[in-house]
């Protein structure tokens, strides 16, 4: 009878290692969904440096005239410690020249992290960088698990990015409207509408 109960007690302890934290730390814990409104996008002026805002929380005011023109939004200081997350879930919308949104695909928008807004905002060419700990192409492309509720995983972030930073990759992008940003772990499951 003995032997039951320790073969019981090392499945009970096995189960609860096995499931996820609740913690922010670890595998599981709450999502942070930013709200959207505490954001501000601001006009990216010549040589990398901050301009007045726009007037619009998520969304460039004026049409992007060139590949890979900026809609710089800035973000407030969230209530949470968003280092303790490991996935990002960045939603957007693309508009043409008329506002007619256009289909999600590949080579539409990039998005990136930004730490300091005085130093270097567009990072390596390709993939994170000291200043940009997160670049990530093709947004709401199939080649990307960024727009998706399993989220793109994160180089571990130090603190939190003052920005964030989209580029139309396609000259008929002429808008780009942040719909959805969500920190977590794990899958992210939005609520049914």
């Amino acid at each position: 009878m003995k032997k039951i109960g320790v073969i019981l007690a090392i499945i009970a302890i096995v189960a609860l290692a096995g499931c996820p934290s609740t913690g922010k730390s670890g595998g599981g814990g709450e999502p942070f969904v930013v709200d959207l409104n505490t954001l501000t996008a601001v006009k990216a002026l010549p040589g990398d440096k901050v301009g007045p805002p726009t007037g619009l929380h998520v969304r460039n005011a004026d049409p992007f005239t060139k590949n890979y023109d900026d809609l710089l939004i800035l973000f407030p200081q969230f209530p949470v410690d968003i280092t303790q997350f490991q996935r990002v879930t960045v939603v957007c919308k693309y508009f043409g020249e008329s506002g007619t949104e256009m289909a999600q695909a590949d080579t539409r928008a990039m998005v990136s992290f930004i730490y300091d807004l005085d130093g270097d905002w567009r990072g390596p060419a390709m993939g994170a960088g000291p200043n940009t700990p997160l670049k990530e192409m093709n947004v709401g492309g199939f080649s990307s698990n960024i727009s998706t509720d399993r989220g793109m995983r994160m180089s571990k972030l130090s603190r939190q990015p003052a920005a964030i930073l989209f580029q139309n990759s396609d000259i008929s992008v002429k808008f780009i409207e942040l719909t959805a940003l969500v920190f977590h772990n794990g899958n992210y499951e939005a609520p049914a509408e």
